[in-house]
């Protein structure tokens, strides 16, 4: 296989960036390219798709359909993406055609939580004890190594606490490998942690490096509920969060945003928990509280343009609108705040269907 396809210059305005995938992200990332004067192209496998709504063109279609694939990313100038799940043979197929980023190597890694892990190990970051797990066979001995109580999840394909399961000692075993269908994961052991953070940063082509203050996050049933900045991580503890993104994205050679979830223990350490390889939730209050927000920040460093300012001029509370809570609409509409609706049709349980963000005046993080 050749060598991917690199920017040899900035996609200028009236430029089409594609994106692969059609949720709220790749909305507000449609959203955030027309504000730079680029189009959109959206890929996705639902018709029913939020950010065809916003988009200059869409195209419903299979991410395994590669014939589907190699039309819609010859005619953009570059191609990203809005979620993770998408099969990285179909962006390493992408990537002979068209500059592709995030990379399929960036996507192998992060899409598989054990490769995940080790790649975060190899890096010198700290993570929850964990200890893969291929069979029934293995699990009471990964439970030595982690400990009880302890979290069981897929190796691939979860998120909002979906594709994961408590273990509580040696009696959960069976229940919690047959709950997940029996197939490969990874035992983490349980961080008994202060507070969770995030950092969401951003790597150009040209190996520059731009990284938003860190929010507090508080979750409810395993949906980021609220991100609030600054929160409780001291100075020290957001500049050594913004040095492992930069760790994380370079090792990585990415180009584009991602976040880092982590967990702050109780002693001030932080544990990384997760590498998103896109733009994220925890990250919505970047539309109002900054300049540059997340979403035109990964535009910017995928088209191949200089980054932005990531600074603040406000603080910030993000309130995530889940299910029928936006029906509530009218009632948010009056809050002096910025309210944001996906578009999305039917209000599901733990379906996330907008989001509202307060600004505060700016106080030092």
């Amino acid at each position: 296989m050749s060598e991917p396809k690199r920017l040899t210059a900035p996609v200028p305005p009236g430029g089409t960036i594609g994106i692969l995938g059609g949720g709220q992200l790749g909305r507000m990332l449609a959203l955030a390219a027309a504000r730079l004067g680029l189009r959109t192209h959206v890929f996705c496998d639902d018709a029913q798709s939020p950010a065809f709504q916003v988009s200059a063109a869409h195209t419903v279609g299979k991410f395994d359909d590669l014939a589907a694939i190699a039309t819609f990313a010859q005619g953009c100038d570059a191609v990203t993406l809005e979620f993770e799940n998408v099969p990285a043979a179909t962006v390493a197929h992408i990537a002979q055609l068209r500059p592709m980023n995030p990379s399929a190597e960036a996507l192998r890694l992060t899409q598989d939580r054990v490769v995940e892990k080790d790649f975060l190990r190899d890096a010198g970051l700290r993570t929850a004890r964990y200890f893969s797990v291929t069979s029934e066979d293995y699990f009471e001995t990964a439970l030595l190594m982690c400990g009880s109580p302890a979290i069981f999840k897929t190796r691939r394909m979860g998120y909002d606490g979906k594709g994961q399961t408590r273990v509580d000692g040696e009696d959960d075993l069976a229940r919690a490998f047959a709950g997940l269908g029996s197939a490969p994961g990874i035992l983490e052991g349980f961080v008994d942690f202060a507070f969770e953070a995030s950092v969401v940063a951003a790597r150009g082509a040209d190996g520059s490096f731009a990284a938003y203050d860190p929010p507090q996050n508080a979750h409810e049933h395993h949906i980021l509920r609220r991100s609030t900045v600054p929160g409780r991580l001291t100075t020290a503890q957001a500049e050594d969060a913004k040095a492992i993104a930069r760790k994380i994205a370079d090792a990585l050679d990415y180009v584009g945003v991602l976040a880092v979830e982590l967990f702050v223990l109780k002693d001030g350490a932080l544990l990384v928990n997760e590498i998103a390889p896109r733009v994220h939730n925890s990250g919505h209050w970047t539309m109002e509280a900054c300049a540059v927000s997340q979403f035109e920040q990964h535009i910017r460093a995928v088209a191949g343009w200089p980054l932005g300012d990531p600074g603040r001029h406000a603080d910030a509370v993000m309130e995530n609108i889940i299910g029928e809570e936006a029906e509530a609409w009218e009632a948010y509409a009056r809050r002096g705040g910025a309210l944001h609706l996906y578009g999305k049709g039917e209000a599901r349980a733990g379906r996330k269907m907008g989001h509202f963000t307060q600004l505060f005046p700016l106080t030092k993080s």
